[in-house]
């Protein structure tokens, strides 16, 4: 059911790239396009990402589109090429080609924010408005790679992979409360992880894009957990700092996922934001 119980999640639907890549997607609403990015990860997926939220949005007068960027959820894997962050933005823009989007706000959280910063550089015609969760692309690799929680991630995956309790541990250092890494949530990204290849970690590089962020010249709405322990919240202050329409709410107690920790919160503050 969806989060206010009303009905049931849309179901997956899956559209043929011109790279021949199939990118599988929810869809929900009618309305202004809001698109939701999701983060990387063992086992990730737009729906594990957004479930709680996407619905809210769609309900209150908009189109929701949630989909699995290649690498992830039910989207194609392939082990042979280079998960670099220009990748996933130019696939993204195939999709929105394949679909017929000329205008949208994006919604990204980390990697996903990372493609959504990229995307908006890129074509910052498309994009009306950003909301961006503890964003990649705006430190350098390292700083990333200095993030307890980020070592153990890649060190996992790429090493021995997880099993069902590893991946459980895993989910849990995204949050400051583990009670919100469910057995419904473990067992979701646990099915998408049987098909991933390490290449998806492996091979992921992601731009320090800190000094084209002025440029971002359309409406920012950020949030950042403060107890984060993959991305620095340092990141929120050069966002803030660098981009000319930018705001951030920054959540105590809170990790990596505002917007699984800090539902309601962040759900009203993204519906007040679309509607300015």
């Amino acid at each position: 059911m969806s989060p206010d119980g009303h009905g049931s999640y849309p179901a997956v639907k899956e559209i043929k790239l011109k790279s021949g890549l199939i990118m599988t997607y929810r869809d929900m609403g009618v309305g202004p396009v809001v698109i939701f990015l999701h983060g990387s990860g063992p086992g990730a997926s737009g729906h594990s990402n957004f479930k709680l939220n996407y619905p809210i949005i769609a309900e209150e007068g908009y189109r929701t589109i949630v989909p699995d960027m290649i690498g992830f959820g039910g989207s194609s894997k392939p082990s042979d090429i280079h998960y670099v962050l220009d990748f996933f933005r130019d696939t993204l823009l195939e999709f929105f080609s394949a679909l017929g989007i000329d205008r949208c706000t994006l919604v990204g959280n980390s990697l996903g924010g990372a493609i959504a910063i990229a995307t908006t550089l890129k074509r910052p015609e498309l994009v009306e408005k950003l909301v961006l969760m503890a964003p990649g692309g705006v430190e350098s690799r390292w700083a990333y790679f200095r993030m307890p929680a980020m070592r153990k991630m890649v060190s996992g995956f790429i090493g021995s992979g997880f099993d069902r309790e590893g991946l459980g541990r895993l989910l849990s250092l995204l949050l400051f409360d583990p009670k919100h890494a469910t057995d419904e949530l473990i067992d979701e990204r646990l099915e998408v992880l049987k098909t991933q290849p390490k290449e998806v970690l492996s091979t992921m590089r992601v731009q320090d894009m800190s000094e084209d962020l002025p440029s971002l010249m359309c409406p920012i709405l950020g949030f950042w957990g403060v107890d984060d322990e993959f991305n620095p919240v340092s990141g929120a202050m050069k966002i803030v700092s660098a981009c000319p329409n930018a705001r951030m709410t920054l959540f105590a107690k809170c990790g990596h996922w505002v917007m699984v920790e800090y539902t309601d919160a962040f759900n009203r503050a993204v519906l007040d934001f679309l509607a300015e």
